[in-house]
């Protein structure tokens, strides 16, 4: 039987474990191979943040449009953790595209989070003045005010049509992934500049199916633990940044204790196999860009 003092050892080496497994972006800065979605509703968002934080979490993602910024900010702030250990990420919405609009905007969400600088910036959606924006963010990351720079919800039409007239590579492309749809053509057109995927909804945002898929289950069962856990080290193991929100405490736990398993190559193999390429969201379909600005307005207060 374990003393106390070995399992006191036992977590503690588990926590370095958490905190320094990283995925190298394609500027060559290091990302925390897990980080909290704290797209969330904004009254749950301090608490579900210092869970996150308290659980071991040191990577944050948030964005303007998600209306919780100053939450994720005080929670980071109370948290004590110093500056440098923590990597948080916000994302531009689309109100403030345009080159001096997405300055403005960087600005106005470090203000909110309190930050002097952000480490990760994203050009949220792919809609409006995409090119300017992404120069106005260049500018803000030669000023010191971003470390990386990146984008989100660029498919692989997409990604051919804006990276070629960027100056500045994204360091990561932020999309829907999950064992249902596993992006393979984006991933193959993003490998060739080396640039890694980042996963939103990467537990397929609670696919019944997908939970109680048998095969799954077999294998969280072999390693004792849940198939959510499984599917997130599916992940961490390809090189996936992944996202897993969640404002219950246990779950916020549960999703960062992947690290003392490795799933093999069959089992890999086995949820390769689940793919259908078909996601929930498709930027280029009809209608889109007008549902989220009528929508989503970060400037209505």
């Amino acid at each position: 039987m374990m003393t106390s003092v070995a399992i006191k050892k036992q977590r503690h080496e588990r926590m370095i474990i958490m905190t320094q497994a990283t995925i190298t972006l394609s500027d060559k800065n290091k990302i925390p191979a897990i980080g909290f979605g704290a797209m969330i509703d904004p009254d749950q968002t301090y608490d579900a943040v210092r869970d996150a934080i308290n659980a071991g979490y040191r990577h944050i993602d948030t964005a303007a449009g998600y209306m919780n910024e100053s939450e994720v900010g005080r929670a980071i702030k109370d948290s004590g953790i110093p500056r440098d250990e923590l990597f948080i990420t916000s994302k531009l919405w689309l109100q403030d595209y345009g080159v001096e609009a997405a300055q403005e905007g960087l600005k106005a969400s470090l203000k909110k989070l309190g930050l002097d600088y952000m480490d990760m910036y994203l050009l949220h959606q792919p809609f409006g003045d995409v090119v300017g924006a992404w120069k106005g963010l260049e500018i803000a990351q030669k000023q010191g005010l971003v470390k990386s720079i990146g984008v989100s919800n660029l498919n692989a039409a997409l990604w051919k049509q804006f990276v070629p007239q960027f100056n500045v590579l994204p360091a990561i492309n932020q999309v829907e992934f999950n064992p249902l749809f596993q992006e393979k053509e984006l991933r193959a057109v993003m490998a060739q500049d080396k640039v890694p995927l980042e996963a939103w909804y990467p537990l397929g945002h609670g696919n019944q199916g997908l939970m109680a898929n048998p095969d799954l289950q077999e294998i969280a069962e072999k390693y004792g633990k849940d198939v959510g856990q499984v599917i997130i080290r599916f992940e961490v193991q390809e090189g996936v940044v992944t996202l897993p929100k969640s404002s219950h405490q246990s779950r916020i736990k549960s999703n960062l204790d992947v690290f003392d398993f490795t799933l093999t190559q069959d089992e890999m193999a086995i949820i390769h196999s689940l793919d259908t390429g078909k996601g929930t969201y498709d930027p280029q379909a009809a209608g889109v860009e007008q549902f989220l600005r009528a929508h989503i307005d970060v400037h209505q207060n």
